[in-house]
């Protein structure tokens, strides 16, 4: 995905949403990538992408929410 920068993986969706949410909630795009299998959910992870020059933002507020 160029132009795209992976921010973070998740084990859920649950989890994938909630830091999308913060994310979009202060103005930065963020799409989600779904690479669990579709018959066994805990194989594989579900990935959070962000436009690469939003990273440095993404990436700050990311880590303030988890020290939080």
């Amino acid at each position: 995905m160029q132009g795209w920068f992976k921010l973070c993986s998740a084990k859920n969706y649950v989890e994938a949403n909630i830091i999308k949410g913060k994310l979009e909630k202060n103005n930065i795009l963020a799409i989600i990538l779904n690479r669990q299998d579709s018959s066994y959910q805990t194989f594989g992870e579900i990935e959070l992408y962000v436009p690469v020059y939003l990273k440095d933002i993404a990436m700050r507020l990311l880590d303030n929410t988890l020290l939080n």
